[in-house]
């Protein structure tokens, strides 16, 4: 969601750095964008709403010089967006600059004790407690470092935190509880970020903060590192980042979503490298081994996610319960946090997350803390709070992903689940072996149904002006139907829902009329007669029919009034297939319609608050 960039140093390029980190964020998801920074003594701000050229263009040609400064990318949640709620805020004598990523919870409460004491807000914002909060708490501590600890301890909720004051020029202040952080090491300084995107452009040295620490930063490029919650400093260990910005480009294609959706083939070499290898058997997951003798005890997975991850975290409970015979279970995590029920320590929770931060993804892994649950992992972001927080895990390998709308992060996600499947069912299921093969065979397919794409555009073109759409699918088709509604509706902003194809005289079929397309999977299975009796009956009432089948369905092409075809493949594969399909038929409903396929309007990449 928002994005933070701050940076302290001995070099006077404070706005320049922080200008370029804010850029690099804008995948995220934002309305406004603003930017702090001292030029010897005096905190100037400087805020636009709309997009981060815009404050740009008020900067000037020539950035200000500064050795600190401090920006953000606001997502709006308390107060519309407008200038006036963007960030940085600051206490009434604009002598203390903050920005924020997160929700105080008790914002009124704290606003209406610090009115009573004088303070005058401005914005609509949660946020513009913190200020006014560090200036009482100034006034009466011994340090401005004092007030900062002090102000903490009144925060509920959730935050990533950055302060910069004329009290202490010299200082820049960091809080993280909820809402992730990363300190970028550089020789000359050090940049504050909420995401490493931010700092990519200079440096691959960096610190990630855990939930509860707070850290104080030097302008000759020390810092402190200090738990919150036990007042004893922390030494975290600089790790490197395992890309570098040409990995965030665009490389030659029209948006990051249509760079993302053609690195699919190497998405799943990716996910696999190193995992299995040709004419053998064996899984090795190296993530899962200092669990191994834990994962043979296990008699029970839940498996919570949200969004994209949630709908590939469905493919895995097929794929887990054919192969392996373990009981699963997926529940939103948004909901799974609030729920009462059962634990024992033959459970395993597994929570996927593309980038590792996911607030409500986090609130679970949380909820199942001290029950002897084993933990797991499936994300993307090396590093990230979900990779910390769990006992064990595999990382997807799909490199940046900077597309709102989620692509490359499903198909590797059910490629990693794929292998955890085979790994868990210990050789024994006779598919084991034509599935490790069909991994191997997947890139080559991806990149047949890749080339497909002026094709799934022209079909594309004829549906762009509809304003609802049905996708359905059976057993695996099933959650890759709801997948790709959801891609439609992100960024085509055409309504769409994805139902189970045995659920259409339940109720769906009502909505049926020649005005209603359907989108249906159908690949080579042993349910597809069923589905073919599914589409007639839509048909029959005047639907028209969109199908993904398998290369020489003569049937489905009969049935359907467009068709779009993968290669043969296994049920269990099909849907990293589909996907693709699903994918690029989105795309392409959107850039007709001319929208910003790589930032849908509402949205954001990173959910990091409720």
């Amino acid at each position: 969601m928002c994005g933070i960039v701050g940076y302290i140093g001995k070099k006077s390029v404070g706005v320049e750095i922080v200008i370029n980190g804010l850029q690099a964020l804008e995948y995220r998801g934002y309305d406004s964008a603003g930017v702090a920074y001292d030029d010897g003594g005096t905190i100037h701000i400087v805020k636009q709403q709309g997009r981060v050229q815009a404050l740009v263009d008020a900067l000037g040609k020539k950035p200000p010089l500064s050795r600190t400064a401090i920006g953000h990318t606001r997502w709006a949640t308390h107060g519309a967006p407008s200038t006036i709620n963007a960030h940085p805020h600051t206490n009434s004598e604009g002598t203390i600059a903050v920005v924020h990523n997160g929700i105080i919870e008790n914002y009124v409460e704290l606003r209406e004790r610090l009115t009573k004491l004088g303070y005058t807000f401005v914005s609509d914002t949660d946020t513009e407690v913190i200020p006014h909060l560090l200036d009482y708490y100034a006034g009466v501590s011994a340090s401005f470092a004092e007030a900062f600890v002090e102000t903490l301890t009144q925060l509920r909720g959730a935050y990533g935190l950055l302060v910069t004051t004329t009290r202490e020029p010299n200082k820049l202040f960091a809080a993280r509880l909820g809402s992730p952080l990363v300190l970028g090491i550089t020789p000359h300084g050090v940049i504050v970020a909420s995401d490493p995107n931010a700092v990519l452009s200079f440096t691959k040295d960096v610190v990630y903060l855990n939930d509860h620490e707070r850290v104080v930063i030097e302008r000759d490029g020390t810092y402190a590192v200090t738990d919150h919650r036990t007042a004893k400093l922390v030494d975290h260990a600089i790790e490197t980042l395992g890309y570098d910005a040409t990995a965030t480009t665009h490389a030659g294609y029209t948006s990051f979503m249509d760079k993302e959706i053609h690195e699919a083939p190497q998405t799943i070499r990716s996910a696999t490298m190193g995992r299995i290898k040709p004419g053998s058997s064996e899984v090795k997951l190296g993530g899962l081994e200092d669990v191994r003798e834990q994962l043979r005890y296990i008699d029970r997975i839940v498996i919570v996610a949200c969004g994209t991850s949630y709908y590939a975290g469905l493919v895995g409970e097929y794929l887990i319960e054919e192969l392996a015979g373990i009981p699963v279970e997926v529940q939103q995590a948004s909901e799974f946090k609030y729920r009462a029920e059962p634990f024992s320590r033959s459970t395993a929770l597994l929570a996927i997350s593309q980038s590792g931060e996911t607030a409500d993804t986090i609130a679970a892994i949380n909820k199942v803390e001290g029950y002897g649950v084993l933990k797991l992992g499936i994300v993307n972001a090396v590093g990230s709070t979900i990779a910390r927080m769990t006992d064990a895990g595999v990382y997807c390998h799909a490199g940046p992903e900077k597309a709102v709308a989620s692509s490359k992060a499903f198909i590797a996600q059910v490629t990693v689940l794929t292998l955890m499947a085979l790994q868990l069912s210990k050789n024994a299921h006779p598919l084991h072996q034509q599935l490790i093969d069909e991994l191997f065979a997947l890139p080559a397919k991806a990149e047949a149904v890749l080339a497909q794409s002026d094709a799934i555009k022209k079909i594309a073109l004829s549906y762009a002006k509809c304003r609802d759409f049905l996708y359905i699918g059976r057993r695996y088709g099933y959650p890759s139907s709801l997948e790709g509604a959801l891609k439609l509706k992100e960024i085509s902003y055409i309504h769409a829902e994805g139902f189970a194809a045995g659920e259409m005289k339940h109720g769906p079929l009502a909505m049926i009329d020649k005005d209603f397309p359907t989108f249906a999977i159908v690949t080579h299975d042993d349910l597809a007669e069923k589905t073919y009796g599914n589409i007639e009956e839509i048909r029959a009432r005047g639907g028209p029919v969109v199908a993904i089948g398998t290369v020489g369905d003569k049937q489905l092409r009969d049935l359907a009034n467009d068709l779009i075809t993968i290669p043969e493949t296994l049920e269990q594969t099909a849907p990293i297939l589909t996907a693709i399909v699903m994918q690029l038929f989105a795309y392409h409903v959107a850039t007709t319609k001319g929208l910003d396929v790589d930032k849908p309007r509402n949205l954001a990449k990173s959910v990091t608050v409720e």
